[in-house]
Formats: structure tokens, sequence, C-alpha cells
């Protein structure tokens, strides 16, 4: 039943690691210049990145970035036309708690102790159900098991595999080293600021208009900070923040659960 959000999810994760695999590319269209400062103010801090060049910034952050424990994802991405929001905080412990929005359907995903729960609108729910042609008797009687309750996937169900994708963050990062030639042939924009953190610009453009720019921390470690993927097919913007913070991950209580494998048997929650 719950495939088709299942796929959309995990193409929620791939998709934001495409992004970054395509490039630590930068634009910085729509980045304001720093104002110029008075005589009398401090001098600004050091370019951290003054003696790299583009790709060699897109190296470090790559490598920083893959060194994360967690990480909070949050924006949206395309994948096959389908606009999706997303808001997930990820550790390295396969855990991970968020949002998704998909055709005006809202959905939380919580995974921890590689047990997976989904908690979805009518809206979400309804949508994922009809895309995958099912007759609106049989909608309407699986919404009356899940409506205001969480659909719980226990390891090797349907769908455990995908969601958890999107959980895997070591996964996740591992796509960054990906395509090397991809991180090659940068250009170093403007720098801007993300979040109130300066950040250095990187920009690749590619044949047939598409544009990644990357913004990567001037601050501490050179994480990447925002990516943003115009033109082509896959367009979209994602910010990543709350770098090495703890993810707290609540199990629901039993009473609000149903479990999948009584939902797909029909036997009564």
């Amino acid at each position: 039943m719950a495939s088709h959000p299942h796929r959309k999810l995990r193409a929620a994760a791939v998709v934001c690691a495409a992004l970054v695999v395509a490039g630590p590319v930068t634009t910085t269209a729509g980045a304001a210049a720093a104002p110029a400062a008075p005589e009398v103010s401090v001098a600004p801090s050091p370019d951290p990145f003054a003696d790299l060049t583009a790709d060699e910034i897109a190296e470090r952050a790559v490598t920083a970035t893959r060194s994360a424990t967690s990480l909070r994802m949050t924006g949206r991405v395309v994948s096959d036309g389908q606009p999706l929001d997303i808001d997930f905080a990820v550790n390295d412990h396969d855990e991970c708690t968020g949002l998704m929005k998909i055709k005006g359907g809202t959905s939380e995903l919580r995974r921890v102790d590689h047990v997976t729960y989904i908690k979805g609108d009518e809206a979400f729910w309804r949508a994922s159900m009809a895309s995958q042609g099912l007759p609106e008797p049989q909608i309407t009687a699986t919404l009356e098991l899940i409506k205001g309750r969480w659909l719980k996937i226990a390891p090797g169900q349907a769908g455990s595999e995908d969601l958890g994708g999107v959980c895997d963050l070591k996964a996740l990062l591992a796509d960054l080293d990906k395509d090397k030639e991809q991180r090659s042939g940068l250009v170093r924009g403007p720098d801007a600021e993300v979040a109130g953190t300066p950040v250095a610009t990187l920009v690749k453009k590619k044949a047939g208009g598409e544009t990644t720019t990357v913004s990567v921390s001037e601050r501490g470690k050179p994480y990447i900070l925002k990516l943003v993927k115009a033109g082509g097919e896959e367009p979209g913007a994602m910010v990543f923040s709350d770098y090495d913070k703890p993810v707290v991950v609540k199990v629901p209580p039993a009473d609000e659960t149903v479990d999948l494998s009584k939902l797909d048997s029909g036997t009564p929650a």
C-alpha cells in the first residue's frame, strides 16, 4: 500500500545526494555582496580558502561533509517532475526524524532501532494510493485504519529498505564521492552568507543551461551549507545545518500505531 510514498522518500534522499555530486558548483546569482566596511571597523576575517582553487575547496568540502555524524537537510527538490518539500534530521546510526510534503499532503517519518514509523494526513495517503490506481472504496477503507495513526514498518517488510535509505547518512554522504569528475572545472563566485555564516560559493554550469551553486562554510569545518540547482530536469534548493548535533527520535505510543503486517493481511489493528 505504501510503496509509492516510500519510493518518493527514497527519491528525495537520492536527489539530495545527486545535487551535491553534481557539483560543487555555484552561481552567486542572488547572493548579496557584503557592504563595504567603514575604515574604522575591524578588518574582515581572512579568507580560509585564499590559497585554494575552487576545485580544491570543493574537495575539502566533500571530505568535511562526509565526516559529519549528523545533519539536517531542509528544502525542495524535484523528482520525476514531482516537487518534494523535505525537512529531515539524520544521524550516522540510521536514525532520522522529519517531514515531507507532496501534492498538498504532509507526512512525518521517524526511524529508530531499525523500525520505521510514518504518519500522513489524508491528503498525503489519498494522493499516494490514488497514484497506484487503487479503487476509491479500498482507499476509503484503508484511510479508516490509518487515520491519525502511525504506520509501523519493521525490518524486512515492504518499504523498510527504501525508507531506511532516507535515514542512511553514511550512504547519503558516500554519494558525494561518486563522481569526482563532477568536482572539476569549478568557478568561485562572490562570497555570501547562509544563516549568518560566511560562505564561499562554487559554481558549475553544464551544457543545456543547468547550473549548480554550492555554499561552503568559511567558519569551522568547511561543511556544505547550501546547494541550489537551477535549470535542468531536477531543479531544487537544499540547506544543510545542525551538523554533528544530536538527533532525538521518539518512538510513537503503541496505541497510536498500526502494524504494516496487520494492515496488509486485513487484520484489525
